[in-house]
């Protein structure tokens, strides 16, 4: 016979902010590369000509991009806590803890990030006088950046894990999060062979941020809905 689970804790205000900071932080990180990606940014493993020629002439951009970051970290922060207050009656009842992992993954992964765009401008300050200093942290910019699919892979799984175990989102949607999980850890698994040079192992990860793009939006969404039924599961 089924049985009935603890639903997700009713949906108050602050879900629904979570919700928007969820599809305001999609907005800044799709923006932030929507101004750099078209100017040149240079692929993970790029020549390092075209790094310090790219650093050296554009810093305007990096530093515009830039500055969208803050308020993406604290939207990403607001979504996640969001999430665990939707997430945490039901996890609680079932001796859970799902969305406290992909809260962690959220927050390891602006710490992370912040040392990307912190390398990027460093690479602003030090392209126009060689490329000595730009080898060192071009190189440091690509592992940080790669090894950040590890929390990335943290946030999507635990919050895939625990939305589907609660029933607050759909199976697809679900899916979505482990296959993008998947494949930006294995991204970072692979960090060594995917910073050597420029090539097909770059697109795991890039396919995996496209897929996290479409995930955080779609739950965004779903914190802005009406409050969800209750789950059921199999049982006796």
């Amino acid at each position: 016979m089924l049985r009935q689970l603890p639903s997700p804790a009713p949906f108050t205000g602050f879900s629904r902010i979570s919700g928007l900071s969820a599809l305001g932080f999609a907005l800044l990180i799709v923006l932030a590369n929507v101004l750099m990606v078209p100017a040149g940014l240079p692929r993970t493993g790029a020549d390092l000509g075209e790094v310090n020629a790219f650093f050296g002439a554009e810093g305007h951009i990096v530093g515009l991009g830039s500055a969208l970051t803050p308020a993406a970290w604290v939207l990403a922060t607001v979504f996640g806590a969001g999430a665990v207050s939707v997430l945490w009656r039901s996890e609680r009842g079932r001796g859970e803890a799902w969305s406290l992992v992909g809260f962690a993954g959220l927050v390891l992964q602006n710490a992370a990030f912040a040392g990307v765009v912190a390398t990027r401008l460093a690479l602003v300050s030090t392209a126009p006088h060689g490329t000595t200093a730009t080898a060192g942290l071009w190189a440091l910019h690509d592992a940080l950046f790669t090894l950040n699919g590890t929390f990335l892979a943290t946030a999507l799984t635990g919050l895939s894990a625990g939305g589907l175990r609660a029933g607050l989102i759909r199976p697809w949607h679900g899916a979505l999060g482990l296959l993008a999980a998947a494949l930006m850890f294995g991204s970072a698994t692979l960090t060594p062979m995917v910073i050597a040079e420029e090539g097909p192992l770059g697109l795991l990860g890039l396919v995996g941020w496209l897929a996290w793009v479409v995930w955080t939006v779609t739950y965004g969404i779903t914190l802005i809905r009406p409050n969800p039924s209750g789950s059921a599961v199999g049982g006796s």
